[in-house]
């Protein structure tokens, strides 16, 4: 039976690295509680900001820059091209300098750009800015990879669940927000539609300068403290347990799992620095430590602390196996909400053309809101079946709502419903399956190659990115054929987990994460 008061108290934390072992989702004056509401809410305003456009792109914004659909397509391929880099790059840098301080720059450089919307007066200069907007999509990555670093391996998946998930509602809440401010500027300032929507983009501009500021002086890098002492942190913490046993080095890299052989003088330096530390600064007041066994508490601290990357080191952890599969099942479901999210406004305004651009608005916004329950869900039943399968069991749990978000694709598209309670009935079951499959993708992703978190995190969202991309191009060369790209979404997102299904979901002999 779940307890109720876990949502409120302070957690129980693994005596290793301090992740928390419950979710104090509604005391943000705890640490955790803390974190995750910064997690969730940073990536919601980024992703707001980010698809702030489609909302008003297909009328207002057309009929003012004179855009043709070919532009229109074009911009949504921009904005996720450049989400897609910022993800690739997003990741080592969580590594190497923490994914607070990557979450809060990915925010200050996305909010410019936003602020900048009003000088846009051609097709040209729109994809131009747009690229720029794109760098918010990439605070997808630091979001996860600091959840991960606060919540332990039995709620993981729920973390990351619940923070991606409540972060992608920001894509339904746009297209609530950006036609209510609009038509409020319009209504009540007096402000032409030439300039309304305009000045609209200076409401997501003035919160995310707001939510990065705050995420930088209320909160930590990791539960140990500061990001750059964190394998100190580890070693103490085995030591005052009454285990010796060597982790990876400050400077160490992804394969430095133990130490071996002889040190140079530098390195000697280095761990005679950890050693002399003094205690880590105990963040957020730990009341209780999780009772795990010695092996655990090796592997912990052997496998599973970050560690900084190299461009050599890095290239075994991206080409994997394991890698892949968590990249082809997002390049599915977070690439064909992605796509969706863009056309899913104008394929209602299409199929019902009474609705207008503000009600076909409302109902995609409906999509994007979904994520608030399904995603989460996603990630909740990966946890539950963990403690019964293990990790396979949430790899199955990724391909089985694969398969079905597929057949859900291919029946939107052969029906084409012109039916309003048909259509959304199916857009709604599809979603739950589509949604649920991105929780389930990064339920499993902490576990693979944990020592490398960001690394895997980043190349898994870039992956989702890159399935945007395609499903966008495929979306733009079929112009207003809207349903015929969701039956071939559907039928590549079968295809892909079919055929990444029978690989392990963790590399053979791999330390923690299990």
């Amino acid at each position: 039976m779940f307890d109720l008061a876990l949502l409120w108290k302070a957690p129980e934390v693994n005596p290793i690295n301090r992740k928390a072992r419950s979710i104090p989702g509604l005391n943000p004056i705890n640490v955790y509680g803390r974190v995750f509401f910064f997690s969730w809410f940073g990536f919601l305003i980024a992703f707001w900001s980010w698809y702030a456009f489609p909302p008003l792109l297909y009328v207002t914004i057309a009929k003012d820059l004179n855009l043709k659909q070919t532009d229109i397509a074009n911009s949504n391929i921009i904005a996720l091209t450049a989400t897609l880099l910022i993800r690739l790059v997003a990741g080592p840098c969580c590594d190497r300098f923490g994914p607070r301080w990557t979450f809060a720059g990915c925010l200050l450089a996305g909010a410019i750009p936003t602020a900048l919307a009003g000088t846009v007066y051609s097709a040209s200069g729109l994809m131009a800015l747009r690229f720029f907007v794109g760098i918010l999509g990439g605070s997808f990555v630091p979001c996860q990879v600091w959840s991960t670093g606060f919540f332990d391996k039995n709620v993981v998946g729920t973390a990351n669940a619940l923070t991606g998930g409540f972060g992608n509602a920001g894509g339904g809440i746009t297209y609530f927000l950006m036609p209510a401010i609009f038509d409020s500027l319009v209504a009540k300032q007096g402000l032409t539609p030439h300039v309304a929507w305009r000045v609209a983009f200076i409401v997501p501009f003035i919160c995310i300068t707001a939510t990065a500021i705050g995420m930088l002086l209320l909160c930590p890098d990791t539960p140990t403290g500061k990001w750059s002492e964190r394998h100190i942190a580890a070693q103490q913490n085995l030591a005052s347990c009454g285990i010796s046993g060597a982790v990876v080095d400050v400077p160490g890299e992804l394969t430095d799992k133990a130490t071996t052989g002889t040190d140079s003088p530098t390195d000697s330096t280095e761990k005679k620095l950890g050693f002399e530390a003094a205690e880590p600064k105990q963040v957020g007041g730990f009341a209780r430590e999780a009772q795990i066994g010695e092996q655990q508490m090796l592997d912990t601290a052997r496998g599973e602390i970050i560690v900084k990357p190299s461009f050599r080191e890095a290239l075994p952890v991206i080409f994997s196996a394991q890698t892949l599969v968590q990249s082809g099942g997002y390049f599915c479901s977070f690439g064909g909400e992605l796509a969706i999210n863009s056309i899913l406004g104008a394929y209602y305004l299409k199929n019902f053309p009474a609705l207008g651009q503000t009600g076909s608005g409302n109902w995609a916004a409906m999509f994007g809101l979904l994520n608030v329950a399904f995603r989460p869900l996603g990630g909740v039943i990966s946890d539950l079946v963990y403690p019964r399968t293990g990790v396979w069991g949430k790899k199955i749990w990724i391909h089985a709502v694969a398969f079905l978000t597929g057949i859900f694709l291919i029946i939107i598209g052969v029906m084409d419903p012109k039916d309003q309670n048909t259509m959304f009935g199916l857009v709604a079951g599809m979603a739950f399956f589509l949604e649920a499959g991105n929780g389930a993708n990064f339920g499993l992703v902490p576990h693979v190659h944990p020592h490398a978190n960001g690394i895997v995190s980043g190349v898994t969202g870039a992956a989702g990115n890159l399935g945007g991309i395609v499903f966008a191009i495929i979306f733009r060369y079929n112009h207003k054929d809207y349903h015929t790209v969701f039956w071939i979404i559907g039928v590549m997102t079968i295809a892909i987990n079919l055929a990444l299904s029978w690989i392990r979901p963790i590399p053979k002999g791999q330390i923690g994460g299990r």
